[in-house]
């Protein structure tokens, strides 16, 4: 009777789920295992496991009879050993109920260490060979590969990218995952099964155009959904164990060397960097499970109080969205896109290595950066923390200015760019190889047509109108990307890293500091020189180029696809909203020009109220760092900063309901001798000079120095 290809894989499958459930089982024992002796019981079957294995890949190898025999002989070597391992647990387990030390030393000393270790190695071993074993049986592997003929490296990525691998191990981590969730905090749970689920999702596991596509597009969400997840915990939990803060941006450096291996497989048929992050992840997974007492301590981390860690947090999840995009790019359109990626010889002299190295991956980065799905993707995370911040804030101005910042976003960021072009002019070239003229590029860079030239005037009229009747907040917290990347929950409480920073408090309050006076003129002096070189290299005048590249649409990719992102990473260290708060976004310095000579302004009802006020909740809340407002509205009763974006935290967040944003409407109001009332659902109490002011009924809440933060009364907005 002949057995079909499709008979052996099912067989094959219902024993690799067998070794599953076991192994998962094992996993548990390990991870509740407080004697010696159970330790080693479960060593001695992890051992078993891999001499069953060793046997049965020594057979796949040298096929017949001598192959079974050294099969044989080497599984019952493997078991042996298996057996001194357990008798000697099970003398030392005796020798410490002689002494009366019948528990395992905890981490991380003594035996736990080693036996911890052992679990691990143990583990990853049996379903590496699990893996070759069962992908040479099935076929997926071929024996030439199987037999090393190839090397090392192929025959790791052969087996670690075949399902067995991939669709096992997450099998193992769900299952061990579910046996444990009564040990697991929620959140370390929430964390395991969204590994799982990644795990699972791999696209190189299948070799079908399908599969690669649904698994790309369903494992981008999953992490996406993750990173949200994630953010939100922060912002809640302003305070975190130390284990589940390590876990956290050791996972997510894996995740970024995983999409960046998924980019490499994709485009250039690599798959070894892939390999290596999942076997890495693996290694921090299986710790987190065995060792999961760590995540069980009492939350002492301020995370806002580490810099360092809040770095390593963003940084991690920004690499992995990189790669992320430039993945989802290739597999939506992968010729065109290819074509775009920059691809400078790496031969040569050192010197010319090395810079075009970083050349090549200097566009990279701006092509990604720059590219309708990672766009899109950022708007979904960033977006959703966006939503999030929505949903807690109360005053009506601040939602109505939320949902027209998330909307400008999904129009000027990724429809009208990407999508409405691409299908009104589907023969023009892309973006970032054409000069770009208008608002964001500040002056032009393309032959003044005379349409060109209304177009360009028509911008400045009416963007420049808008910020004069209502403010910078026209650019810098609506119309311009930046916003809805700040202003969400978690980077938005990143804006106390303002007053820490060593560099950020360089640019703290609305004086112009020789810092500020510098990076200012920089970047308005680069944009004027590269505006005039590239028009005048248009005109046929001057021929200048950087690299190749129009020097405007160089400083374009410089500032908003490289640099804007760089500092983004870096917040901790160079504050929130960095492109205002250090000037070095010329677009937001047009802005501010027009924004000075308009009616904006912050103004409050009372200035005994703020002459009483001790909270100083307004300037706490400035996401751009403007500490010495609440001087100007003691003695001014308003206040005027080039620097101020209008993002409004500092009205939502006064406790009196004291602070409103004046614009062109309030001026009209007065006028005609409209009156405006504080906003409804706040008191402003009687203030006089004399007396000790208190904050109105319902203060709000500190936040928990181990648990979430605090609610905040309807009157105010609970940002941080």
């Amino acid at each position: 009777m002949t057995v079909t290809s499709d008979v052996v894989v099912l067989l094959l499958g219902l024993i690799a789920s067998g070794m599953v459930t076991v192994t998962a089982v094992l996993i548990k024992w390990a991870a509740t295992s407080r004697s010696i002796l159970r330790s080693g019981a479960v060593l001695f079957l992890l051992l078993m496991m891999v001499g069953m294995l060793l046997g049965a890949l020594t057979y796949f190898l040298d096929p017949g009879e001598s192959g079974l025999i050294a099969g044989l002989w080497i599984a019952s070597a493997v078991m042996s050993v298996s057996v001194v391992v357990t008798f000697a647990a099970y003398l030392r387990e005796v020798v410490r109920q002689d002494t009366g030390e019948g528990a395992v030393p905890a981490t991380p000393t003594g035996l736990s260490t080693r036996f911890l270790l052992s679990v691990i190695l143990l583990v990853l071993l049996n379903e590496i060979l699990m893996g070759w074993v069962f992908g040479m049986a099935a076929g997926s592997i071929p024996f030439s590969i199987g037999r090393g003929a190839s090397g090392p490296a192929p025959l790791l990525t052969a087996v670690v990218a075949s399902p067995w691998f991939l669709f096992s191990m997450s099998g193992e981590m769900v299952l061990t995952t579910f046996l444990l969730r009564d040990r697991i905090p929620r959140p370390l749970l929430v964390v395991l099964l969204s590994q799982s689920v990644i795990m699972f999702l791999s696209p190189p596991a299948l070799s079908y155009a399908g599969w690669t596509a649904g698994s790309i597009y369903l494992s981008s969400a999953v992490m996406i959904g993750l990173f949200v997840y994630l953010m939100e915990f922060i912002y809640q939990h302003r305070q975190l164990t130390p284990g589940f803060a390590t876990y956290l941006v050791r996972l997510l450096a894996v995740y970024g060397g995983m999409m960046a291996g998924l980019f490499l497989w994709i485009a250039y048929g690599s798959d070894l960097l892939f390999v290596v992050s999942v076997l890495v992840e693996m290694v921090i997974f299986f710790d987190a499970v065995v060792d999961h007492d760590r995540f069980q301590a009492v939350a002492s981390m301020p995370w806002q109080l580490h810099a360092r860690w809040a770095f390593g947090l963003l940084f991690g999840i920004f690499v992995a969205e990189v790669f992320m995009g430039a993945l989802l790019d290739v597999q939506i359109f992968p010729t065109a896109y290819l074509a775009e990626l920059p691809s400078l010889p790496l031969s040569g002299p050192m010197m010319t290595v090395v810079s075009n190295a970083f050349w090549n991956g200097f566009w990279f980065v701006a092509l990604v950066t720059g590219s309708t799905w990672f766009l899109a993707m950022m708007g979904v995370e960033m977006g959703a923390l966006v939503v999030l911040k929505y949903r807690e804030t109360r005053q009506r101005e601040l939602r109505v200015r939320l949902a027209l910042m998330m909307g400008s976003y999904a129009l000027a960021a990724v429809y009208f760019p990407s999508i409405y072009y691409a299908s009104m002019f589907p023969s023009l070239p892309t973006g970032t190889t054409v000069p770009v003229l208008g608002w964001s590029m500040g002056i032009g860079s393309a032959p003044l047509a005379t349409s060109v030239f209304v177009a360009l005037l028509l911008t400045y009229v009416i963007l420049g109108s808008l910020t004069f009747l209502f403010g910078r907040r026209v650019v810098c917290s609506v119309f311009c990307t930046a916003p809805l990347m700040y202003q969400g929950t978690a980077i938005d409480a990143m804006k106390s890293f303002n007053r820490t920073a060593p560099v950020a408090r360089k640019y703290l309050g609305s004086r112009f500091s020789n810092a500020y006076t510098a990076t200012t003129g920089l970047a308005m002096g680069s944009l004027v020189v590269a505006s005039f070189a590239s028009y005048y290299d248009q005109q046929g005048l001057l021929h200048w180029t950087i690299g190749g590249a129009d020097p405007t649409v160089f400083l374009f990719a410089l500032y908003f696809g490289i640099l804007w992102y760089v500092l983004f990473v870096t917040i901790p260290y160079t504050g929130n909203y960095n492109c205002v708060t250090m000037g070095w976004c010329y677009t937001g310095q047009i802005s501010a020009a027009f924004s000075r000579l308009g009616f904006f302004k912050l103004k409050v009802r009372d200035k005994n109220v703020c002459k009483a006020c001790t909270t100083m909740d307004c300037a706490k809340a400035c996401p751009v760092g403007l500490v010495d407002m609440v001087g100007f509205f003691r003695t001014k009763g308003s206040y005027r900063s080039a620097k101020c974006c209008g993002v409004g935290a500092c009205a939502g967040d006064c406790p009196y309901g004291n602070l409103y944003l004046y614009d062109f409407r309030h001026f009209v109001s007065e006028k005609l001798g409209i009156a405006r009332d504080p906003p409804r659902g706040m008191r402003l109490p009687m203030a006089k000079p004399s007396l000790n002011l208190r904050p109105a009924p319902g203060p709000r809440v500190a936040a928990s120095p181990t648990g979430p933060r605090g609610t905040s009364p309807p009157a105010a907005s609970s940002s941080p």
